[in-house]
């Protein structure tokens, strides 16, 4: 008995190594960028490393870089996820071979 199966249905083409960086990277830099504005609009920097790490001598810039870089790996992170969770299922789970 021949089982014919049908056609695979359309798949778009895998994005290259820079689309997939850049649909990444550049939402969270964004992200991190207004994230960063709101923060230290309402808290001092030198305030927050008080609070933290008092023995740590920074400068506000220093503590306005760090907390950039914080919220752009989060966001990175956060971005990261959504396209692991987006990729085309089909690209990944394929029928068992039966064994007939």
């Amino acid at each position: 008995m021949t089982h014919e199966t049908a056609p695979p249905p359309f798949d778009h083409p895998p994005r290259s190594v820079a689309q997939r960086l850049g649909a990444i990277l550049w939402p969270s830099f964004f992200a991190a960028g207004v994230s960063t504005m709101v923060c230290f609009a309402l808290i001092d920097p030198l305030t927050l490393r008080d609070i933290t790490f008092p023995d740590f001598k920074i400068s506000r810039e220093t503590g306005y870089a760090i907390g950039f870089f914080a919220f752009w790996a989060a966001t990175a992170a956060s971005s990261l996820f959504t396209w692991i969770l987006l990729r085309p299922a089909s690209r990944f789970n394929h029928a068992l071979k039966s064994e007939d």
